[in-house]
């Protein structure tokens, strides 16, 4: 079996909001993993800001390649699309954005609605931050009492993180590490051990790296 493709996903929601020749715009960004979570956020956006001219939106998702986007009144291609285009080039996916806007009297024009919808997804993106998501070992090791903080700072040095302990006759740790590290945190465990202690790898998972 191929491994996944790698890609970017929103860390955290993501909001901005700013205002231009008097219409305000309201980004929002979230992470979501189906079309059902994607579109349930979209009614909730739009039940919020019912009052609003415009609530354009997209999302994009990494499962079956599905991409959607609605310009909602506005002139074609001035809205989801550009707003679109944004995730695209930051090769983000599992993501859906909504921009709301409140009109403000002053037409914008094409050139302006799109740069306005594009900066407006963008700013909630940066808001959110993003994470590479890559492939992780899931490993378990028995660590003795005394060991215990050292083991620890080894795996965070290698970029993992701890998922749970089980306090026993030793410390039984499970713990994720990026596949990539994996042979140097080893070859770290047999120095820092004197070659008794060894981590053994359960499974492994696609999940989302350090935030950028």
């Amino acid at each position: 079996m191929s491994a996944p493709q790698s890609y970017y996903v929103p860390v955290d929601a993501g909001e901005a909001e700013f205002t231009e020749k008097r219409s305000h715009f309201l980004g929002h960004v979230r992470r979501v993993e189906t079309e059902a979570e994607a579109r349930a956020f979209l009614d909730e956006m739009r039940k919020k800001y019912y009052d609003a001219r415009h609530n354009c939106w997209c999302y994009v998702l990494h499962e079956g390649g599905v991409v959607r986007y609605g310009d909602d009144g506005e002139p074609q291609g001035t809205a989801g699309q550009p707003m679109l285009n944004v995730f695209q080039r930051e090769n983000v996916e599992n993501v859906v954005c909504i921009v709301t806007r409140y009109f403000g009297g002053i037409l914008l024009g094409a050139g302006g609605l799109t740069r306005a919808y594009a900066k407006a997804a963008k700013d909630a993106l940066d808001a959110a931050g993003k994470a590479w998501m890559q492939p992780f070992s899931v490993l378990q090791l028995e660590c003795p009492y005394p060991m215990f903080e050292r083991i620890k700072l080894l795996i965070e040095g290698h970029e993992g993180r701890i998922e749970s302990s089980d306090y026993g006759a030793a410390v039984t740790l499970t713990f994720l590490l990026p596949v990539q590290k994996t042979a140097d945190f080893s070859a770290a465990l047999t120095e820092l051990s004197g070659g008794q202690m060894s981590a053994e790898e359960v499974e492994q998972r696609f999940l989302p790296g350090a935030r950028e």
